[in-house]
């Protein structure tokens, strides 16, 4: 099997639902950078230590084939694997569980004192980046409010792993401006 169609050759591409649209579309690109934020996880699960985590993360790019095969498709109805609420209280159940062991979460910090923590807080900015990019086609054509929902969340999951797997928190301390 060869990986190459040629069909792309002049700036198109084929979504799930055989659509043909150009490659630089905000839908490509909303899902472009969902396959960028899995690739990037992929990276991060590779420096991390901790078992639990890395299967946590391992479910999520397991996810985020479901949200980006969601994006590349027009017609919602032919593709099956959709985001569903359940994965959004999955999300917000973990989030609990590693905010509950740190102390409070109230300040900016300056990320990535290790290996491990600067991976997840490069994906975390992926996941915003995607999210604007979805909210974006999201003004233009039909996406589900739950996987709006379930980038968001995520965003916040990938924050709190990379918070909890920081070894030194520097705080950022701001100037007061005089009155």
């Amino acid at each position: 099997m060869k990986i190459y169609t040629k069909t792309g050759d002049k700036g198109e591409t084929s979504l799930y639902d055989n659509t043909r649209v150009d490659k630089d579309s905000i839908r490509v690109e909303s899902y472009g950078t969902i396959d960028e934020l899995n690739s990037i996880l992929g990276v991060a699960r590779n420096y991390i230590k901790d078992q639990k985590i890395k299967d946590i993360l391992y479910g999520i790019q397991r996810q985020l084939f479901d949200v980006a095969g969601e994006l590349a498709t027009k017609n919602r109805e032919k593709f099956p694997e959709k985001i569903k609420e359940e994965h959004i209280e999955e999300l917000e159940k973990t989030i609990d569980i590693y905010v509950g062991k740190m102390d409070t979460v109230n300040q900016f910090i300056i990320p990535g004192s290790n290996i491990e923590s600067a991976y997840l807080h490069v994906a975390r900015t992926v996941c915003r980046r995607a999210e604007r990019r979805i909210l974006t086609l999201s003004r233009k054509e039909e996406v589900s409010p739950i996987l709006i929902k379930y980038v968001n969340r995520l965003s916040d999951l990938i924050y709190a792993l990379g918070r909890f797997l920081e070894t030194d928190l520097v705080y950022v301390e701001f100037e007061k401006l005089p009155n």
